[in-house]
């Protein structure tokens, strides 16, 4: 007989955010991707420590090594780049830990605006952990706002 659980174990929980950034497509990629190992800890304000274990150069299999502060809990993964397209697209994945980023650039040629588009991907749940999965995808939505924020506003602000 086969149980159905009131959750799905499959899906990934996704949370996603847009923001248009009054910057250049190269400028705003500049700062996200061609120089993400200085930036990152900037935008990601959970950082306890952060390493870049193949040295500062960003390129498709990079890794680093991440100590964030979540909810009080000191949790530490390593991190691969999978996918580095100038312009347009920067996407790591945990390594030793189920979760996947993308910052999606486009540009609007008209008014020299930039696009960012940020997913973050939860691949897997702990089961025990399903029946707060509501809670999660708040709490990665919210996340997914913030960073967009984040990102803008260091951009915005670097220039003055």
């Amino acid at each position: 007989m086969h149980t159905k659980l009131p959750f799905d174990t499959t899906k990934p929980i996704v949370g996603e955010a847009s923001i248009e950034i009054d910057k250049p497509i190269d400028e705003v990629f500049g700062f996200i991707g061609e120089h993400f190992f200085d930036n990152y800890p900037k935008w990601a304000v959970e950082l306890v420590d952060f390493e870049p274990l193949d040295g500062k150069q960003v390129f498709k299999g990079a890794r680093a090594k991440q100590v964030r502060n979540e909810n009080g809990e000191r949790v530490e993964s390593i991190f691969e780049i999978l996918d580095f397209t100038p312009v347009f697209k920067l996407i790591f994945k945990g390594l030793n830990a189920p979760y996947k980023h993308n910052y999606l650039l486009t540009n609007n040629t008209e008014n020299k605006l930039t696009r960012l588009h940020f997913r973050f991907e939860l691949l897997e749940l702990e089961f025990f952990m399903r029946p707060f999965q509501k809670l999660i995808r708040i709490a990665i939505e919210d996340g997914a706002e913030n960073t967009v924020e984040n990102i803008k506003n260091l951009l915005i602000n670097q220039s003055h």
